[in-house]
């Protein structure tokens, strides 16, 4: 149901008539775990992107499986153990630019992990001219609990309970 509700707004976004839309397919979101035991940190160069400056409205989409790890090991263990990717494989973040001032932006919205939806709100830099959307948002935190994903006792030392994520897209004018 999610999935269909946000390909719909990505489509309606896409073609507005008028409207003054940025999109991306290649952006960027990491994730950095400081643990007692080890550090695990991932990328995703996947990422797609809308952004649409008339209406502020502004949506990410990305499949859990595309995340890189530094050892197959621990990609593994995050997609079959944490994510449970194939029964949730896709993240989404459905929002607005809240407010806009000298390059900063709040962004608030809907971000849906492991099949849990929470409202976030997020400080970072958004620079828009006529042929590009910049957006850049660094060291913003979710919590596992929030997303119900469990960390079983064996390990729990070895992954945050908050993970810091970062946000780096440039989107193109469409």
């Amino acid at each position: 149901m999610v999935r269909q509700i946000i390909s719909i707004f990505l489509f309606l976004i896409c073609f507005s008539v008028n409207a003054q839309q940025y999109l991306a397919k290649d952006g960027t979101i990491s994730f950095f775990s400081k643990a007692p035991v080890e550090d695990i940190s991932a990328i995703n160069n996947k990422v797609s992107a809308v952004y649409d400056a008339k209406t502020k409205a502004l949506v990410f989409q990305l499949h859990i499986i595309d995340f890189i790890f530094s050892r197959f090991l621990m990609q593994e263990h995050f997609n079959e153990n944490y994510m449970e990717s194939d029964i949730f494989p896709i993240s989404t973040f459905v929002g607005k630019v809240i407010s806009h001032k000298e390059g900063v932006a709040n962004v608030e919205g809907e971000l849906t992990i492991h099949g849990e939806t929470n409202i976030i709100s997020v400080t970072g830099d958004l620079q828009v001219n006529d042929n590009i959307a910049s957006i850049s948002a660094v060291r913003f935190s979710v919590k596992l609990k929030d997303y119900k994903i469990k960390v079983p006792r064996i390990v729990m030392y070895n992954i945050a309970e908050e993970i810091e994520i970062k946000v780096t897209i440039e989107m193109k004018k469409q």
